[in-house]
């Protein structure tokens, strides 16, 4: 039989194992929350930014004579303890719970209370010594510290999504200028077009992902923005009149992040707009990204049926029945995360506007999508780089004959033949399969009207240049 103590709260006892860190509170939200198996422990990053925030609290606290230098140091020393991982097993709390954030918030804090206990030499549960109410959480509410932890989780955990978008910007840069002397055809709406580079269409993946790195950045900013001190409701209830400066400094200090106060704490208490952008931009991604994803799956269908431009690099076998049969897995996966972080992005929305008066009571919800959809992209992207991008493989030969098939040169003619004469010559040569040069010397040009005309170097613009410079 398990070893046990027994705890209470304002609703009255409750048991809890023994050998836990976490208290009553956190014991009636397991109860209470067995909804989606995504729990607490398994979101580091947030765990690590709420630890920050109630280390900060606590040294606010013992600055401005609310809290003893004893109990301060053992809240910092348990803090430290959680912000190094080595209590990540004690955070049980389902992320899809009600209450705001406050299981969370309560789950950190009675860890902190009886890991602090521990460091003064006191055994858990003897609150009257460190209260997780009283002591760990002075000062603060719900309300301010656990978006704040947010915040802070988001941006430190954004720059490592910054770093793979970069990667997989700059392969698609080197595959484009690898690719610069291999002609193929372009295509608007799944039809032939006009002649390009092989390269530039390549080189045009990395350009579009390096704007997202931009606006990411720009996204992440937002973050820096926090409602601590505000408590409650942003009337700052319970909180020092000097607490709220000398937290954010040593928050600041600590996370690394040059964090600041928001002008308007009732309004900050409420308004989740910030978390709306940037999973905005998390869905501006996902929809950039998922396109690439099935360009390059149409770029290499086939190999011999399809398209087939480009091989990507073969990762598995495609099928139980069909020997040989190779699928585009890697960018298969990108596509499916993909959309799951535009749904994702929908639930975020949905969240934000259903806050009430002053307070939003759905901002676990908030953070469990962003931190999936960061998470899901981070590595989605480091995969599709390493285990597709970087290993595409040009088929010169198989580029060269689309080009040749294709009637898409006739555009070329328009400027000495005009539309109407080009158009003609190009239904021509898709009913007969004479060529677009045959035929156009057919039409009154001059061979070296005609080459200069479809000389393939004076049909594409240098985009690969342009993005180098």
């Amino acid at each position: 039989m398990s070893i046990v103590r027994v705890e209470h709260d304002s609703l009255g006892q409750i048991i809890v194992p023994e050998g836990v860190y976490w208290g009553a509170q956190t014991a009636r939200a397991v109860q209470n929350f067995q909804i989606s198996g995504y729990y607490f422990s398994q979101y580091p990053c947030l765990i690590r930014g709420l630890a920050m925030v109630k280390q900060a609290a606590a040294t606010a606290n013992f600055e401005i004579g609310r809290l003893s230098e004893t109990k301060c140091h053992a809240i910092v020393r348990a803090c430290e303890c959680v912000r190094a991982g080595m209590l990540d097993d004690q955070f049980p709390t389902d992320m899809m719970q009600g209450g705001a954030g406050t299981s969370a918030n309560m789950n950190m804090n009675e860890v902190i209370a009886n890991r602090g206990l521990e460091f003064i030499g006191i055994a858990k549960g003897r609150y009257d010594q460190l209260h997780p109410n009283d002591d760990v959480n002075l000062s603060q509410s719900t309300n301010d510290v656990f978006p704040t932890a947010i915040r802070i989780a988001i941006a430190a955990e954004s720059i490592f999504l910054g770093e793979t978008l970069k990667n997989l910007a700059e392969a698609f840069n080197l595959k484009g200028q690898d690719h610069l002397t291999i002609m193929k055809l372009g295509r608007t709406q799944l039809q032939d077009a006009v002649p390009m580079r092989l390269g530039d269409e390549l080189a045009a993946f990395g350009t579009v992902l390096r704007s997202e790195i931009d606006r990411l950045k720009e996204a992440r900013v937002l973050m820096h923005e926090v409602n601590l001190g505000g408590t409650a409701i942003g009337t700052g209830i319970n909180a020092g009149s000097k607490f709220s400066s000398m937290a954010l400094q040593t928050l600041s200090r600590i996370s690394g992040i040059d964090l600041h106060q928001s002008s308007d704490l009732i309004a900050a208490s409420w308004d989740v707009g910030a978390f709306v952008s940037f999973s905005g931009v998390l869905k501006q991604i996902a929809v950039k990204l998922s396109k690439i994803a099935s360009d390059l799956r149409l770029l290499a269908s086939g190999p011999q049926g399809g398209i087939g431009e480009i091989r990507l690099p073969p990762r598995q076998p495609g099928s139980s029945i069909m020997p040989g049969k190779i699928n585009p897995v890697i960018a298969e996966m990108v596509n499916q995360v993909c959309f799951q972080v535009i749904a994702n992005d929908l639930a975020v929305g949905m969240a934000a506007q259903a806050g009430q008066l002053q307070l939003n009571a759905f901002e676990p919800l908030i953070a469990y999508n962003i931190f999936n959809s960061l998470k899901m992209l981070t590595n989605a992207i480091k995969t599709f780089t390493e285990l597709c991008v970087e290993g595409i493989q040009a088929q010169p030969d198989v580029c060269r004959q689309n080009l040749n098939k294709s009637a898409g040169s006739a555009t070329a003619l328009v400027p000495l033949l005009g539309y109407e004469i080009a158009a003609e010559i190009a239904t021509r040569a898709l009913a007969s399969g004479e060529s677009v040069r045959e035929l156009a010397i057919q039409a009154g040009l001059s061979e070296d009207e005609v080459n200069q005309l479809l000389d393939l170097d004076s049909l594409v613009a240098g985009g690969v240049e342009q993005c180098a410079e």
